[in-house]
């Protein structure tokens, strides 16, 4: 990477939205087709607030007026776009699957680690999600694509045990919140805006202004 200062786009995610590891897919091919590099600056939301229990289990009787056939709605949008895209996805949703411990250890290497480190566990945890069907709320899961992206392991155990970091990420949804983002995945550039896992060419106008 040069010295000069490479572009940024803001994305705002959960990594528990397939849509979101879509609309991944669309950025990448989007990246590809630019000479100059297209960083990622990440921002973590959280789809899961109304409905997590306190041991992390996603409690389904809570009422957030999604009903079946939202979700098969859903699935079908997922298997279009998944088409779309050449993504190999052995999950269509992953509705019982809780965030906050990826959520908290990517944030944890996005504020300690290169960008390239913090990137390859990002790819890591969407990865391992939607194309290997692994839990990601789970420790262990977590440990390894740490390792594998060339972090401590340890550091992993470290971060799920610190409350303040805890606290913290959750700070970061309230801003999402309060910054208007009402759904994931959403890309803004330079004051505009994309929501939504859309299409390479929209997000190549979302930042190239053409």
């Amino acid at each position: 990477m040069s010295q000069q200062q490479s572009d940024r786009i803001t994305v705002y995610a959960d990594y528990v939205c397939p849509f979101c590891y879509l609309g991944r897919r669309s950025l990448a091919r989007y990246q590809d087709s630019r000479e100059e590099e297209l960083e990622i600056e990440w921002h973590p939301f959280d789809l899961r607030s109304q409905k997590r229990d306190a041991d992390g289990t996603i409690d389904h009787s809570v009422d957030d007026g999604k009903d079946e056939e939202y979700f098969e709605q859903a699935k079908q949008n997922v298997r279009r776009l998944a088409e779309k895209y050449d993504a190999e996805m052995t999950l269509e949703l992953s509705r019982d699957v809780d965030s906050l411990p990826a959520q908290t250890v990517s944030y944890y290497v996005k504020e300690h680690y290169p960008y390239e480190t913090w990137l390859d566990f990002d790819t890591g945890v969407y990865e391992a999600l939607w194309e290997d069907g692994r839990d990601i709320g789970d420790e262990d899961v977590l440990f390894e694509l740490a390792e594998d992206a060339g972090i401590d392991g340890e550091e992993v155990r470290s971060a799920l045990d610190d409350e303040n970091l805890r606290a913290e990420v959750r700070r970061k949804f309230t801003e999402a919140q309060q910054q208007g983002v009402t759904g994931v995945p959403t890309f803004a550039y330079d004051g505009y805006g994309a929501r939504g896992a859309v299409p390479p060419e929209h997000l190549r106008r979302l930042v190239e202004g053409a």
